[in-house]
C-alpha cells in the first residue's frame, strides 16, 4: 500500500499533469508557429505568455491588456489605445480542467490516503496556477494573481471531488454531496428534490442548447467558411483560430441557452441577439459568429419553450418520487425550488460567459446573468410544476 509521502507526491504529480495539459493545448501550436513562421528568431517567452494568458482566460481570470499604439490605431476601435480587461471566460479550458479533475480524483481515490491526496492535489494546483500566472506577467498583459490562485482550482477541485466520490463511497465526501439524514423528512426531501431536479433541468437545457448550436453551425457553414477566408491566415494561423474557437464553444453554448431562455446576449454595447430579433453593430471577424441569426425571426419565440420543456421532462421524471415524499402545497414549493436552483446555476454560467472581450464597445459581450437567472427560474418553475402534476396523472409504473 502506498505510504502518505508517496500519496502526496502522486497527487501533486496528478495536479501538475492536469495543468500542463491545459497550458500545452495553446502552447503547442504557438511553439510550432514560432519555429515555422519566425524561424526561432522571435522571443519564445512571448508565446509562453500568450498561452498562459489564454489558459487563464479560459478559467475566468481577468487579464488586462495594453495594445501597442500602432496596433491600436490599425484596429480602428474606440478606446483601443487605453488598457482594457478581458473578463469573459473561454469555458472550453475550464471544462477540460474539470474533466481531467474527475480523472485525477478517481486515481487519487485508489490510494489509501485519498483525503490527504485530494488536499495536496488541490494545493499543488493552486500554487502551480499562481506560479505560471506570475511567470506570464508583462506590461502588455497582466493577469489577476488573486483570481489565478482561486478560479482554476475551483474547476479542478470540483471535478476531483466528483471523481473521488464516484470511485469510493467511504471517504467521508458523500455527506458533502448529499442532503444530511439528520434533517426532518420534509426539508430533506425538498432540498434533495430541488438540487437533483434543478441539476437535471440545467443538464437538459444545455444539451438542447448544444444541439441548437450544432444545427446553427451546420446551416451557416458557408458563412463560416467565408469568414475563415477573409482572415487570410496561413495553415498554422487557421489552426490557432480553430483552437481558440474550440475553447469558446462551451461559452457559445451558454449564449445559446441564454437565447433560449429569452434575454439573449450582446456582442458589444447596444447590440442584442434574442428570440425576438437581432440587432448587431460591427463584430469581431470570428468565423463561428457567422452562425448568428440575422434580423427578426417569426419563429424565434418558439425557442423560449425549450427551457419549459426541459423543466417539464425533469418534473415528470422526478414527479412520482416527489408525490410519494411530499404532498399538498409542498409539491408546488418543490417545483419552485427546482426552478430557483436551475436559475441560479444558469445565472452563474452566464456570469462566466459574459464580460469584457476587448476595447471600446466590446466591453459588453455575452448574456446578462441576472436576467438569465431570473427568467430561467420563472420558466423552469412553471415547467417543473406542470411536469410533476402530469406525472401524477400518468399510470404508475410497476
Amino acid at each position: 500500500m502506498i505510504s502518505r509521502p508517496l500519496t502526496a507526491v502522486f497527487a501533486a504529480l496528478e495536479a501538475l499533469l492536469v495543468l500542463a495539459i491545459g497550458v500545452a493545448i495553446p502552447l503547442t501550436p504557438l511553439t510550432v508557429l514560432w519555429v515555422v513562421q519566425f524561424g526561432f528568431g522571435a522571443d519564445w517567452a512571448l508565446f509562453w505568455r500568450t498561452a498562459v494568458d489564454t489558459w487563464l482566460i479560459g478559467h475566468g481570470v481577468d487579464v488586462t491588456f495594453t495594445l501597442d499604439p500602432a496596433l491600436a490605431a490599425s484596429l480602428g476601435l474606440a478606446g483601443a489605445d487605453q488598457p482594457f480587461t478581458v473578463t469573459i471566460a473561454a469555458l472550453g479550458f475550464a471544462l477540460l480542467t474539470a474533466l481531467l479533475g474527475v480523472r485525477a480524483g478517481r486515481r487519487i481515490a485508489e490510494t489509501r490516503f485519498a483525503t490527504l491526496g485530494g488536499i495536496v492535489a488541490a494545493a499543488t494546483f493552486a500554487v502551480a496556477s499562481l506560479a505560471v500566472a506570475a511567470s506570464a506577467l508583462d506590461d502588455l498583459a497582466r493577469a489577476s494573481l488573486v483570481q489565478a490562485a482561486i478560479l482554476p482550482v475551483l474547476f479542478f477541485g470540483g471535478g476531483m471531488l466528483v471523481g473521488m466520490n464516484l470511485a469510493r463511497r467511504d471517504l467521508g465526501l458523500t455527506p458533502i454531496l448529499r442532503v444530511p439524514d439528520a434533517l426532518p423528512d420534509v426539508p430533506r426531501a425538498l432540498i434533495a428534490t430541488s438540487l437533483r431536479g434543478g441539476a437535471a433541468i440545467v443538464a437538459l437545457l444545455l444539451a438542447m442548447a448544444s444541439v441548437v448550436t450544432t444545427l446553427a453551425i451546420l446551416f451557416s457553414y458557408a458563412s463560416i467558411i467565408t469568414l475563415y477566408e477573409s482572415l487570410h491566415t496561413e495553415v498554422l494561423g487557421g489552426i490557432l483560430v480553430t483552437v481558440a474557437q474550440l475553447a469558446l464553444v462551451p461559452t457559445i453554448v451558454v449564449w445559446t441557452a441564454s437565447w433560449l431562455v429569452g434575454p439573449g446576449f450582446a456582442l458589444g454595447t447596444g447590440s442584442l441577439v434574442s428570440p425576438l430579433g437581432t440587432s448587431l453593430g460591427p463584430i469581431p471577424a470570428i468565423p463561428l459568429l457567422g452562425a448568428l441569426p440575422s434580423g427578426d425571426s417569426a419563429w424565434g419565440f418558439v425557442g423560449i419553450l425549450v427551457p419549459i420543456v426541459a423543466a417539464f421532462l425533469a418534473g415528470a421524471w422526478f414527479g412520482p418520487g416527489i408525490r410519494r415524499r411530499l404532498n399538498g402545497y409542498w409539491v408546488v414549493v418543490a417545483a419552485l425550488a427546482m426552478g430557483v436552483v436551475a436559475g441560479i446555476v444558469l445565472g452563474i454560467l452566464a456570469w462566466f460567459a459574459s464580460g469584457g472581450a476587448g476595447p471600446g464597445r466590446l466591453v459588453d459581450v455575452g448574456p446578462n446573468p441576472w436576467a438569465v437567472g431570473g427568467w430561467a427560474a420563472l420558466e423552469c418553475a412553471i415547467g417543473a410544476a406542470i411536469g410533476i402534476l402530469a406525472a401524477h396523472r400518468l399510470p404508475r409504473r410497476r
